[in-house]
């Protein structure tokens, strides 16, 4: 009874625990990276904003007008660059994510067909 009992959670193991573990410490991996990209992204995006903002604070003549407006056209191209690098890292993450997911799917199904034929 005790070998029968001892398969049996063996087999639960590695068919439901094990696999269900590693998803999770996979997708645990893969909000925290998730999170760190967008949070990193708000911070650059705010200090590009304050940034801005303060170079239009400091307009007082037509010269500084004119630096502004220069900086303001850099600062937009400045910001379509990171938002295009943002996404790329964001999409790189997410691809990663699903392969990764994939691979523990096929997993734990190649070792429940094993499990199932013993």
């Amino acid at each position: 009874m005790n070998k029968a009992t001892d398969k049996t959670t063996q087999q639960f193991e590695s068919v439901f625990v094990s696999p269900m573990r590693s998803y999770t410490l996979t997708a645990l991996d893969y909000y925290d990276q998730l999170f760190s990209a967008q949070m990193d992204a708000a911070r650059a995006y705010s200090d590009m904003a304050i940034a801005q903002a303060r170079t239009w604070l400091d307009v007082k003549d037509p010269d500084s007008f004119k630096k502004a407006l220069e900086s303001q056209q850099k600062t937009a191209s400045d910001f379509m660059e990171r938002v295009k690098g943002d996404t790329e890292k964001v999409t790189s993450i997410s691809k990663s994510f699903a392969e990764d997911s994939q691979k523990q799917v096929e997993e734990t199904t190649k070792k429940a067909v094993e499990t199932a034929k013993q």
